[in-house]
């Protein structure tokens, strides 16, 4: 069973920075696709970004393209989002989530894997 843990969210003026963090544990993740979705009351989970295991394969929404960058660690089973220059919109409810084999896809239901989230609010 994969277990993923997110941290690193919290409270940030407009324009300031945040780095979320997942740690995965429970396997080995060599062909795994991570990804990071939002989500805010009342909206469907919505894609930010994606990465292979291995790093050759990453995409991101077009709303944080130039803002967000995920990258990850293997040695330490751990993804990463780095948000910069953060808007009032970015505020939401931040999950990582896993697939066994990356595919870059935004559809939330593709993915097997979900970490209880982290709340992100960006004040104007």
């Amino acid at each position: 069973q994969v277990q993923l843990e997110e941290s690193g969210g919290g409270l940030v003026q407009a324009g300031g920075s945040l780095r979320l963090s997942c740690a995965a544990s429970g396997r080995t993740f060599g062909s795994f696709g991570m990804d990071w979705f939002r989500q805010t009351p009342g909206k469907e989970r919505e894609f930010v970004a994606a990465i292979s295991w291995s790093g050759v394969f990453a995409s991101q929404a077009d709303s944080v393209k130039g803002r967000f960058t995920m990258s990850r660690d293997n040695a330490k089973n751990t993804v990463y989002l780095q948000m910069n220059s953060l808007k009032p919109e970015d505020t939401a409810v931040y999950y990582c989530a896993a697939q066994t084999y990356y595919s870059g896809s935004a559809n939330y239901a593709d993915y097997d894997y979900w970490g209880q989230g982290t709340q992100v609010t960006v004040s104007s």
